[in-house]
């Protein structure tokens, strides 16, 4: 997949999730394409392992999506994205490079399938949603806006021409957001979003 990509570099390989730590602390990769289903320790457990390190890898989920109920674990984790497993390898190649970019992959239309995904779970709907709306609380209303289109999986451009900012304003906008409710990237705040305003989202 990768062989036509001289920009990417794949430095280590893992067969299951107990050994991406060392691997990761050996090769200091910039992103780790973690599948979900591996033996002893899944990639779920991986990710939020690599996340609590003090300068941890992005981390991009592969899912089969129909079957892995538990990507919203790895999201909320901190993964800086996910793609499904029969995404064509040009499009996952260049997902890996907009996470080495500093830019989630954050799809319109997959969040659009995982929210309705999660809404129809139904865990702990209420509970969730009003913590939610709490956090969002302590934005300021173009912030608070901003955060909205990110929930709505809007880029920075979209959001800049929508709201009339420039490119800037809203990188300024969205940082400050992750600062104020302690978040790791846009995904994050995306669910946080549809938390506070689905109600039924899990």
């Amino acid at each position: 997949m990768f062989g036509g990509a001289p920009d990417l570099e794949v430095v280590a390989e893992a067969a299951d999730g107990a050994e991406v730590r060392d691997l990761v602390a050996r090769h200091s990769p910039q992103v780790v394409l973690m599948d979900i289903r591996m033996p002893r320790v899944d990639g779920l457990a991986a990710t939020e392992e690599l996340r609590g390190l003090p300068r941890p890898p992005e981390v991009i989920v592969l899912t089969t999506f129909d079957t892995d109920r538990n990507v919203l674990r790895a999201l909320r984790a901190g993964a800086a994205g996910f793609v499904l497993k029969d995404t064509p390898p040009q499009q996952i190649v260049e997902a890996i490079r907009r996470v080495a970019a500093g830019d989630p992959v954050l799809s319109p239309a997959v969040t659009r399938r995982l929210m309705a995904r999660v809404a129809a779970d139904g865990e702990a709907q209420g509970s969730r949603a009003a913590r939610a709306r709490e956090r969002l609380a302590l934005l300021g209303e173009r912030e608070l806006e901003v955060a909205r289109a990110v929930g709505q999986g809007r880029t920075n451009a979209e959001i800049a021409a929508e709201r009339y900012m420039s490119v800037p304003t809203v990188k300024a906008h969205v940082s400050r957001i992750l600062t104020k409710l302690d978040l790791n990237n846009r995904v994050q705040i995306a669910l946080l979003v549809h938390d506070a305003e689905g109600g039924g989202y899990a």
